[in-house]
This record gives C-alpha cells, sequence and structure tokens, in this order.
C-alpha cells in the first residue's frame, strides 16, 4: 500500500502529453537566430547605402544688409543691340558655301559665306600675266643694254667704218682716174655714192653704239614704270575680288539671322525678295545691349543724363543687371507725346536677348534710399531648372531645391536677394547632378 500511494504520486509529477504538445507553441530558436541575421542584414545594407550617397561641398549662406537707391521711375521698354550688322558682299556671284546657323558666335575674321570663284582666278591669272610683262619691260629699259649688247654694237661701228674706209679709198682713186679720163664719170658717180652710203651706215652704227651705252633715256624709263605700276594695280584689284568670294565677320559677335542659302545669288544692291540678296548674314555684339524706352513726357525730367539705372528683363524676373541712360533723343515724338530713351546694360552675361521685353528703374540721383537684406553664396551653387535659378540646401543629410532670386554678380560669388533666410549650407560643385530630396554625405 505504501508503495503503491508513492508510484501514484510519482505519477502525478509527469508531465502530460497534452501539455508537452501545448509547449511546442513557443518560438523556436532558429526563428530567433534568422531574425536576429536579418536585422544585420539590413544594417549593413543601410551602411552600405549610406556609403554610397554622394559626398558633397557645402558652403555657409552669408547675410549681409543692402543699402540701395531708391526708384524714381519704372518704365517697360524692348532689349536692342547697340549696333546691329548686315553682312554684305562686295561682289556678284552664287553661294557656294554658308558656315553658320541662327545663334552661333563667330570671331572677327571668321569665314561665313563663300561664294563661287572661277572667273575671279582667271581674272586674276590674267593680271598676273600682264604684270609680269610690264615688270620685264621696265627692268630692260631700267638697266639698259647688256654688256654682250654693247660689244656687238660696238663691233657693227667698227665694221661700218671699215667698210666707209675702203668706200673712200676707191673714191679718191676713182676721182683721179676719172682726171685722166681713164674711167667715166658714172664710175665715179658710183664710187661716190657707195662712200656715202658707208659713211651713212658708220654714222649710223656710232649713234647705235652710243644708245647701247648710255641706255635708255630717262623719258621711256619712267613711262615703262608707270605701265608697270598700272598692270599692278589691275592685279590687286584682281586679288581683291577674288579675295571678296570669302565673305567674313568684320566684328565678335552672335548670328541673329541667316540670310542666304547654298545656291542663290548676291549682289552688290538690293533687287527685291525674290531676286538676288545683297546681305547674307546679320551680326549683333550680345555683349553691347541697349534698352529702348518711350517716356511720357510727364515723366521725362525724372531721367537724367548718364543716370544710374537697373534692368530686370521679364523672361528672367530674378535677376537684376547694372545699366545706365545711354542715349536722349535730342526731339520728342509729338503723335505719341514720349521722348526716346536709350539706356546701356553694363553686366549682360548672355542670358539677355534682342527684342525682350524688360524693366527700368530709374535710381534717384539725390541720395533717396531703401534697405533690405541679401545672401551671398558661391556662383557655383547656382544652376538652372525650368527657367528659374535654384540652389541645392541640405536639411537633414538630404539635398533640398530650393528657387531663388539674384543678384548682383562679383567675382566668384552672387547675391540672393529672396529665397534663403541666411542659416542654409549651399551645395557647390555641380549641384544639378543631385536629385531634389536626395540623401548626401557632406564634406
Amino acid at each position: 500500500m505504501p508503495n503503491q500511494s508513492l508510484n501514484e504520486h510519482l505519477e502525478s509529477l509527469k508531465i502530460d502529453e497534452q501539455h508537452r504538445e501545448s509547449g511546442r507553441g513557443r518560438t523556436p530558436r532558429w526563428l530567433w537566430f534568422m531574425v536576429i541575421v536579418a536585422l544585420v542584414v539590413l544594417a549593413g545594407w543601410a551602411g552600405v547605402n549610406t556609403l554610397r550617397s554622394p559626398e558633397v561641398t557645402t558652403a555657409r549662406v552669408v547675410g549681409m544688409e543692402v543699402h540701395e537707391a531708391a526708384a524714381v521711375l519704372v518704365a517697360s521698354g524692348y532689349i536692342v543691340a547697340h549696333h546691329k550688322i548686315e553682312v554684305s558682299s562686295k561682289i556678284i556671284g552664287k553661294v557656294l558655301w554658308i558656315g553658320v546657323e541662327k545663334g552661333d558666335f563667330v570671331k572677327r575674321d571668321q569665314i561665313l559665306v563663300r561664294l563661287e570663284d572661277p572667273e575671279y582666278k582667271a581674272n586674276l591669272l590674267q593680271a598676273k600675266g600682264n604684270y609680269d610683262a610690264m615688270a620685264a619691260a621696265y627692268e630692260k629699259m631700267k638697266n639698259g643694254s647688256r654688256p654682250e649688247e654693247i660689244d656687238r654694237a660696238k663691233a657693227q661701228m667698227d665694221q661700218a667704218k671699215a667698210s666707209m674706209d675702203v668706200a673712200k679709198v676707191q673714191l679718191d682713186r676713182s676721182a683721179s682716174l676719172v682726171h685722166d679720163d681713164l674711167i667715166s664719170k658714172s664710175d665715179f658717180d658710183n664710187a661716190q655714192a657707195n662712200y656715202n652710203t658707208a659713211r651713212a651706215n658708220w654714222q649710223s652704227s656710232v649713234k647705235t653704239y652710243d644708245l647701247a651705252r648710255i641706255g635708255n633715256r630717262a623719258e621711256d624709263i619712267e613711262t615703262a614704270r608707270a605701265q608697270m605700276v598700272q598692270a599692278k594695280g589691275q592685279l590687286d584689284y584682281a586679288q581683291t575680288q577674288l579675295d571678296a568670294t570669302e565673305i567674313r565677320s568684320p566684328v565678335d559677335g552672335t548670328v541673329l539671322d541667316r540670310l542666304v542659302e547654298k545656291g542663290e545669288m548676291v549682289t552688290t544692291s538690293f533687287v527685291g525678295d525674290r531676286g538676288a540678296k545683297s546681305s547674307v548674314v546679320s551680326l549683333a555684339d550680345l555683349n553691347d545691349l541697349l534698352v529702348e524706352l518711350d517716356i511720357n513726357q510727364n515723366d521725362f525730367a525724372r531721367v537724367k543724363e548718364h543716370g544710374e539705372c537697373t534692368v530686370v528683363a521679364d523672361a528672367y524676373p530674378d535677376k537684376k543687371y547694372k545699366a545706365t541712360v545711354f542715349e536722349i533723343s535730342p526731339e520728342a515724338n509729338r503723335q505719341k507725346g514720349t521722348v526716346q530713351v536709350k539706356v546701356k546694360v553694363l553686366n549682360p552675361d548672355g542670358l539677355l536677348r534682342p527684342e525682350m521685353n524688360a524693366k527700368v528703374n530709374f535710381l534717384s540721383p539725390a541720395g533717396g534710399e531703401t534697405k533690405s537684406t541679401e545672401m551671398l553664396i558661391p556662383k557655383s551653387a547656382v544652376f538652372q531648372s525650368d527657367g528659374k535659378s535654384v540652389v541645392a540646401v541640405v536639411e537633414d543629410g538630404h539635398a533640398v531645391f530650393k528657387p531663388v532670386t539674384l543678384g548682383d554678380i562679383t567675382g566668384e560669388s552672387v547675391r540672393v536677394t529672396a529665397g534663403l533666410s541666411g542659416s542654409e549650407s549651399v551645395v557647390t560643385g555641380n549641384p544639378q547632378a543631385l536629385q531634389n530630396g536626395q540623401r548626401v554625405r557632406t564634406r
């Protein structure tokens, strides 16, 4: 009995199979191991992703208080090129080649258009041959006879002298014979004629020898020289005509319009839209721009000669350009009741284009001013996006794009008149390569 009670007590202490099965609902150790491994992998991936984030260089925004002259008048006008050039041809010809397109920048003396030139080359060859002949004739006249020619003239003179001496001896003999009636009078006359002929030949050879020895007359030499100079002028003209088949740019500038095409005729005079063209290319220097304004006569007193201004183009409202009053028309427009004023842009940057709309602020010369707070950032921090000036600001390790309004550019820095608070750090050096909101690492 006691042993049976003991066995029953021991049996009551054993774990029931049902309870053993319920114990299997606990999380297995291998599952905990897998969770730990996944967390380690995710942490490593995050670390690698952080290392892959681009490293950028930043600069702190510098705030500054700006004092500007107050505007006494605001007027709207159009940007125009100070000097617009219609490049024309000096000769008549057919376009063989044209090497520019609208908007191209060209340098001075750069070839814009080539015309066909076979006839001009032929004219040059003919003029050169004529000049060479005239030059040779002048040199011959100037240098006189060669030594060989002088020697030949002297030999001919000596030969004529000998012939004359023989004729003289025969004449003397005939004179004595005719005196003694040994020869007829006609034989004597023949001897006299032979002597006279020989004497004339000798005198002629003496003159020829003298001319060969002393050279040509000064008048003949000057005539030959003048003929050579005339031939040189014809040669230079033919060369100029040939050179004119290459139409070159007279200045550094930008092509505003291309006026001819290959195969079209160009001429030296205007003959209409459907005929030959007189101009081939339209050029302007976009670094020399004016704003043309019509100022109402009631406001004209506020415009001062050489007064300071600022220009803001409608296409770039966030950019302000320094300017000055350049030209005031000496007479008003009676019909409009206005006076034309031209303002010169002092710091064009390649963005302004002729015929753009622009507003001009005429600044007060009396010392009135306005105060504003502007930021100074590196010029390399600004880039264009959708026609706006944008900077990349680093916030919580991310590059955030912010549009800004720009002011003057000074060296490598640019003023920001709106868009920043002054406490930011902006990305410098190719910020446009980033994506808006992209994670970055700052250097």
